[in-house]
């Protein structure tokens, strides 16, 4: 492997955290131990020159989006363009929507980011935060190409790569990732081997500013989800999930409080608009898709509910104009687009 420079951003999670009396907290000084066990366990590691900054220290579930702002200035500050990648040190929980927020937002930066989490802290003997981290160095020097990517693996499977906005959550009472659909973009496995192409990229650029609207309301259906409950007061818009068919409850033989188009109605008085997601594109829908999409709210087509959100986010950052926002979230800027 030639020399390669990387930026090594510390952020904390459970990758930069140890365990005190049994509570898992960040540390500073258990990043530097990703390093040492680096050096330790990777024959190419005198190849890398890190440069190591740590602009946030926090465990990921305690992320809000004006972090997200702060991220993308220590990245941007410290030129990413002079080297040949950038590894990002990541908490699991908001693993899904950074990845998703940066890939929308660097969709023209030709240096590669990577995020590297772990499931346990790196002193637990099970913890995959150093096989991850050693994929994203190898991609870096044997793979560089533009993007974000997630190298993760899962306990008793090979090394995947995920493509930054197709990464779902995690999987519930586990610490497994997978992309959507389940189409991860590689597998590692002592070579590097695409399972999924990517879209070729887009060649007009977005000339974003790192700004984060933090009025946008994200709401999960479920089973008696009584809109009444809901306050809109700080709200501009409101991204509104679905179930996996793509669809939410729309009858209002129940009340009109859990009828999603009586919601939306509601929005239209005070002027938030309605958007929802995931939803995957075709020529059939069910019944309550159709009758949600005649309410004239905004379907956001084949996009996670982590990059919709994401995306959303900085659409109301840097847009003012409903058209310009609407425009923003139907291009295909990053590849996000299943």
């Amino acid at each position: 492997m030639k020399n390669k420079k990387i930026l090594l951003v510390f952020t904390g999670g459970t990758i930069g955290s140890s365990v005190t009396a049994g509570t898992i907290n960040t540390s500073s000084i258990a990043p530097y131990t990703l390093l040492q066990q680096f050096q330790q366990h990777d024959p190419n590691a005198g190849n890398v020159n890190f440069t190591p900054i740590a602009p946030l220290n926090l465990l990921s579930e305690n992320l809000v989006p004006t972090d997200w702002t702060a991220l993308i200035a220590a990245i941007e500050a410290a030129n990413p363009g002079r080297f040949d990648g950038i590894v990002i040190t990541h908490g699991t929980d908001t693993l899904a929507f950074t990845a998703a927020a940066l890939g929308c937002y660097f969709h023209a930066l030709e240096t590669p980011i990577l995020l590297v989490s772990s499931d346990y802290p790196l002193a637990d003997p099970r913890a995959n935060g150093l096989a991850n981290f050693i994929c994203a160095v190898d991609f870096i020097a044997q793979q560089p190409q533009p993007g974000v990517f997630v190298p993760y693996r899962n306990p008793g499977q090979a090394m995947h790569i995920h493509q930054g906005h197709h990464l779902a959550a995690s999987l519930q009472l586990s610490g497994d990732f997978i992309s959507v659909q389940h189409k991860s973009y590689m597998q590692h496995d002592g070579a590097f081997r695409i399972l999924h192409p990517r879209k070729p990229r887009q060649q007009a650029h977005y000339r974003l500013t790192a700004r984060f609207s933090e009025r946008v309301m994200l709401l999960r259906p479920y089973p008696g989800l009584d809109y009444r409950n809901i306050n809109l007061d700080h709200a501009d818009a409101v991204l509104h999930d679905l179930y996996h068919s793509g669809t939410a409850c729309v009858s209002p033989s129940t009340g009109k409080h859990h009828s999603l188009p009586e919601f939306i109605a509601q929005c239209r008085m005070r002027n938030i608009a309605v958007y929802l997601a995931p939803a995957l594109h075709s020529p059939d829908a069910y019944q309550s898709t159709r009758q949600l999409i005649e309410q004239g709210v905004h379907v956001l087509w084949d996009l996670s509910i982590e990059t919709a959100y994401a995306k959303l986010l900085l659409a109301y950052g840097n847009f003012t104009q409903q058209e310009e926002i609407v425009g923003f979230m139907a291009a295909d800027i990053a590849g996000e687009h299943i």
